[in-house]
């Protein structure tokens, strides 16, 4: 079937860009703490929490496994069982070092630096956290900031806590570094079919 080019203007295109098309930059990641790190469950505490600090995030990806299955000459491919790839996120350091020391008080509670000793019992030091895609769309100033879609980790715990560069000729920047997560597997909340 021939494709008229009338049919595939841009004017086409606008109109199935639905709200603009997500951004990038609008996403709140949150990251829920372990009891054993002792930090404040009131939310207006000074908790770590991660909403503002967390520069960069990712939405996670999931491979399904592959099965080769030969006959004659040829290989069915058969669907195999899921994998999630380790969850990263760039996190900004303040000056307090509140999200590095939790993420390192974390970390240590599970394999302890000097002695390899740790928590053993996994409910214990894994937790969950959400990554929420947000809208641009404004309502009234100040309103509430829609949420397009999110996205639930269970079963976290930091897998690698990346090192800080520090250099006397980086001048004008703020710290950062990256954690990496290992997680159970993540579900998108009011998603069909994902819940």
């Amino acid at each position: 079937m021939a494709l008229n080019f009338q049919d595939r203007t841009i004017i086409d295109f606008r109109d199935k860009m639905r709200g603009g098309g997500a951004r990038t930059n609008l996403f709140e990641v949150t990251i829920e703490y372990p009891d054993l790190l002792g930090l404040p469950s009131d939310p207006d505490g000074p908790k770590a929490t991660g909403e503002f600090l967390i520069k960069a995030a990712e939405i996670p990806a999931s491979n399904l496994g592959n099965i080769p299955v030969p006959f004659r000459g040829r290989v069915l491919p058969v669907a195999g069982d899921r994998t999630f790839d380790p969850w990263t996120v760039t996190i900004i350091n303040d000056s307090n070092f509140k999200l590095r020391n939790a993420m390192e008080q974390w970390s240590n509670f599970i394999n302890d630096l000097q002695t390899t000793q740790g928590v053993i019992n996994p409910e214990d030091y894994q937790t969950s956290a959400t990554v929420k895609q947000l809208s641009r769309e404004g309502g009234e100033n100040p309103g509430p900031i829609d949420v397009l879609r999110t996205y639930r980790f269970e079963g976290i715990y930091p897998n690698v806590v990346s090192s800080i560069p520090l250099d006397y000729g980086a001048t004008d920047q703020i710290e950062e570094f990256q954690v990496t997560f290992n997680y159970l597997f993540y579900s998108v909340p009011g998603a069909a079919g994902l819940i």
